[in-house]
């Protein structure tokens, strides 16, 4: 049988279509039964911060550590707790380092606003330089600019002489 290369190339799209979907490590008993707690869970999983891999939600974490919190989450929703209730609580047991994007207050402020104002430093400092090379008499070249008394007698003197091309100055 034949294949054609419209049907290989589907099925090879395919494939790596489904694996580039992020692995998430919840097993199947963490599972919840009733399906929207189960996804107010998934979705509080995704913004608490895994603390043994650090830089991956505890969803996609299949660390020991990651499956307690995943479990902690759970048991937090099936209690009754409010998703501000659940991060409040991880929060007070691990630290504002549970979260992935942490909340805006004295503590963070610096690594909030360490971003913008690095942007408009950088800005400023293009604006004022562009702005002083732009300046004559500061090596900014402006056509414009009028030539002294000596540098035109000295072009004057440069044209008038005959000289071969390849001995100009």
């Amino acid at each position: 049988m034949m294949w054609s290369r419209s049907l290989v190339a589907g099925v090879l799209a395919a494939v790596l279509a489904l694996g580039a979907t992020p692995a998430h490590a919840v097993l199947p008993d963490e599972i919840m039964a009733d399906t929207a707690k189960e996804a107010r869970a998934r979705e509080l999983s995704r913004e608490l911060r895994c603390m043994v891999c650090q830089n991956q939600s505890i969803d996609d974490s299949e660390a020991p550590l990651a499956r307690d919190l995943r479990l902690l989450v759970r048991e937090r929703i099936a209690a009754g707790d409010s998703d501000p209730q659940v991060l409040d609580f991880l929060v007070a047991r691990y630290g504002e380092f549970v979260l992935l994007k942490p909340r805006v207050n004295e503590h963070t402020l610096l690594l909030w606003l360490t971003p913008p104002l690095a942007f408009l430093a950088g800005g400023f400092a293009l604006w004022h330089f562009g702005r002083r090379r732009a300046k004559p008499g500061n090596g900014g070249s402006d056509p414009g600019a009028a030539l002294t008394a000596d540098e035109q007698a000295r072009l004057e003197r440069l044209l008038a002489t005959d000289v071969a091309p390849d001995k100009r100055i």
